[in-house]
């Protein structure tokens, strides 16, 4: 089933963990690359190795990718993201990020010893970046595939840098969703369009 359209569109994947979203957008990038001889697609990733189950998990994502969609790009990027799509994004590429809810993590909970972008100034900051991110991504001239956590249907969350974090979320990804031409809930592998 093949779920792009032809031409620049942005499509948001929402879900909870292991509800299916990294591999619909995997397949969308693949249905891409199907479509037309030089097109070609880049995954923006923003995870971090921070410990070793997430090293075993970012090895086995990266294998199950390599297996869906060869020969697809992977760049880190775990806090420049609009930096990076602004370098990646063009009218043959579709680009996927990989994914929101992670980016957000590496600026409101950085892990100790994480390194991140070399060169990148002190002085960026979340609001700056969020900023950048929703002016940038709705202009690429190719096609973005953005997944991210829909966390917020849980019961609140005792701690105040929680609760910080989950309101976050929740307004980056209605903006988000409101600059997406398509939006897609995924449950049990099972896509919802919401938009």
């Amino acid at each position: 089933m093949n779920i792009v359209n032809h031409g620049p569109w942005q499509e948001l994947i929402l879900g909870g963990q292991k509800s299916g979203k990294t591999r619909r957008a995997e397949l969308a990038a693949r249905d891409w690359i199907a479509g037309s001889a030089g097109r070609r697609a880049v995954y923006l990733a923003t995870g971090q190795a921070w410990d070793e189950e997430m090293r075993v998990r970012i090895a086995r994502h990266q294998t199950d990718r390599a297996q869906r969609v060869p020969g697809m790009q992977t760049v880190e990027a775990p806090r420049l993201l609009a930096q990076a799509l602004q370098q990646h994004s063009n009218a043959q590429t579709l680009v996927v990020v990989d994914c929101l809810t992670l980016w957000l993590t590496n600026w409101m909970m950085p892990m100790e010893g994480v390194e991140f972008e070399p060169n990148q100034p002190l002085t960026q900051d979340w609001s700056a970046q969020r900023a950048l991110f929703l002016e940038v991504f709705p202009r690429c001239p190719g096609p973005v595939v953005l997944v991210g956590n829909e966390i917020g249907m849980g019961v609140i969350p005792m701690g105040r840098e929680v609760r910080a974090f989950v309101d976050a979320l929740g307004r980056l990804n209605q903006d988000v969703a409101q600059a997406c031409s398509r939006v897609t809930l995924m449950a049990a592998g099972l896509p919802l369009q919401l938009k």
